[in-house]
């Protein structure tokens, strides 16, 4: 499968044997330069990456024009920072870190005498969006600790900014101020997003990450989708899932850009 976005792209593969899937990258890779010379693009091999998700094996190097792939434990795409057990935890600590910094840099705001609403707004546009940002798409993928984690960084900033003492309730501060928890505001994201994409005209977009039923005797990791269930907590993951998501194993991820990643036009070939 392969996905493009602006300048960044990512190809997936996947099999039972490693083998093969190691032959399907190659072969991509080896086709790939003819059609960047067909279109007068250049790549950047040193910005390209693969992850093998799952297994801990050593893996033979891939190659592009000549030059090897460098094999990691964790890649970055489109912004979002994915690993090899797809925990999503190394994305969720770059939330929390950019939120952080994003109230170091508020705290005179958050704690002046700004009006209630006003200080909300800021905290809404400068920190909630660095802490959910692409959220409907890994959310899903965290543990009930790291959810947790995630909405610790909320009650600090609404601590902050209506200066509540040690003793007032969490959900009461985000009752007062009518804020939702992160994880209602994401579902809402989500179900939004998922409403758009299936009544919009693009029909590759129909059903994206679809929700199948979970077999009763067997449990798996958590789908996007999961998202929009009435109760999305560890125990109701149990209850759905994907048999997509059972057979991860040896799924290769390989990251931007594997096939047109920061592409530009190649001025040895002329202006065309």
């Amino acid at each position: 499968m392969l996905a493009l976005f602006a300048d960044d792209s990512a190809f997936f593969a996947t099999s039972r044997k490693l083998e093969f899937t190691l032959n399907r990258l190659q072969r991509v890779l080896d086709l790939l330069p003819e059609w960047l010379d067909k279109w007068r693009m250049a790549v950047n091999v040193g910005k390209t990456v693969a992850l093998l998700i799952g297994r801990r094996v050593a893996v033979p190097p891939l190659r592009l024009r000549g030059q090897e792939i460098e094999w990691k434990t964790h890649v970055t795409y489109l912004g979002c920072r994915i690993d090899r057990s797809l925990r999503m935890v190394p994305q969720a600590n770059h939330a929390i870190n950019m939120a952080k910094a994003a109230r170091a840099v508020l705290r005179p705001v958050l704690t002046s005498r700004l009006p209630l609403r006003t200080k909300l707004a800021v905290y809404k546009t400068y920190i909630r969006s660095r802490l959910t940002y692409a959220m409907p798409a890994w959310y899903g993928l965290c543990s009930q600790h790291t959810r947790q984690r995630i909405q610790v960084q909320q009650n600090i900033s609404l601590r902050v900014l209506t200066g509540a003492g040690r003793y007032v309730r969490n959900d009461v501060i985000a009752r007062d101020v009518k804020l939702q928890s992160i994880e209602d505001f994401v579902a809402h994201t989500a179900r939004r997003m998922y409403d758009k994409a299936d009544h919009g005209p693009q029909s590759h977009l129909w059903n994206i990450a679809p929700l199948h039923a979970r077999p009763p005797d067997r449990s798996g990791r958590a789908l996007p989708r999961e998202l929009l269930l009435p109760q999305h907590a560890e125990d109701d993951v149990s209850q759905h899932t994907s048999q997509h998501a059972t057979h991860t194993d040896i799924t290769l991820y390989a990251h931007s850009p594997v096939l047109v990643p920061n592409l530009v036009p190649d001025p040895s070939q002329g202006s065309g």
